[in-house]
C-alpha cells in the first residue's frame, strides 16, 4: 500500500541519484581533461572521448533529475492527500514511460556495451595485417575501454533506478486499485 512516506523515499532515492550521476559525470569530465592535457598519449586522447560525451550527459540528465524531484515529491504527496486522481491520471502515467525509457536505455548501453567488448577484445587477440600500435588502433582501443567502464557503471545506476521506479509503480497502481479511484 503507498504511504506519503513511501513517496517521499522514492523521490528522495531519485535525487541522491541524480547528486551521484552529476559527481560521476563531473569525475568523468575532469578525467577526460587530465587525459588530453597531461597524459596526451593514444589511449588517453581515446577513452577522453566517451569520458567527455558521456560526462556532459550525466550532468544535463543528473541536473534536470536533480532539480525537477522536489517539485515532483510535493506535487505527488499534494495528490495523494488532496487529488488522488492525479495518481491515476498523471503519475502512473509518467511512471509507465519511465519504466518503459528504462527498457530503451538498458538496450542502447548493452548494445554500446557489447560494441567496445567487441573493439576491446578484437584490439587483444586480433593477429590481423593491422599494427596494433599504431595511433589509431591505440587511440580506438583508448575509447572503447573507456566507453565499456562507462557503460558498465550507467548499467548499474539504471538497474537499481529501474528497480526503485518498478517498486514504485506497483505501489501506485495498488493505491489507484484500492482506493477506487475513477
Amino acid at each position: 500500500m503507498l504511504t506519503k512516506n513511501d513517496i517521499e523515499k522514492y523521490f528522495i532515492a531519485e535525487k541522491q541519484e541524480s547528486l551521484l550521476f552529476i559527481i560521476l559525470g563531473l569525475v568523468a569530465i575532469v578525467l577526460a581533461a587530465l587525459f588530453l592535457f597531461v597524459y596526451k598519449s593514444q589511449f588517453f586522447k581515446g577513452a577522453a572521448t566517451p569520458l567527455i560525451i558521456i560526462g556532459l550527459i550525466q550532468v544535463v540528465v543528473g541536473y534536470t533529475v536533480y532539480n525537477k524531484s522536489d517539485a515532483d515529491r510535493m506535487r505527488m504527496v499534494y495528490a495523494y492527500d488532496m487529488n488522488p486522481t492525479n495518481i491515476k491520471t498523471v503519475e502512473i502515467p509518467r511512471m509507465q514511460k519511465v519504466n518503459n525509457n528504462f527498457v530503451i536505455y538498458k538496450w542502447i548501453e548493452i548494445g554500446l556495451l557489447v560494441t567496445g567488448l567487441l573493439v576491446v577484445l578484437y584490439h587483444q587477440f586480433s593477429d590481423s595485417g593491422l599494427t596494433k600500435n599504431s595511433n589509431t588502433n591505440v587511440f580506438i582501443y583508448g575509447l572503447a575501454f573507456a566507453l565499456s567502464v562507462l557503460i558498465v557503471i550507467m548499467l548499474t545506476a539504471d538497474f537499481f533506478a529501474k528497480k526503485r521506479a518498478i517498486i514504485y509503480s506497483k505501489q501506485l497502481e495498488s493505491f489507484v486499485y484500492n482506493n477506487k479511484i475513477p
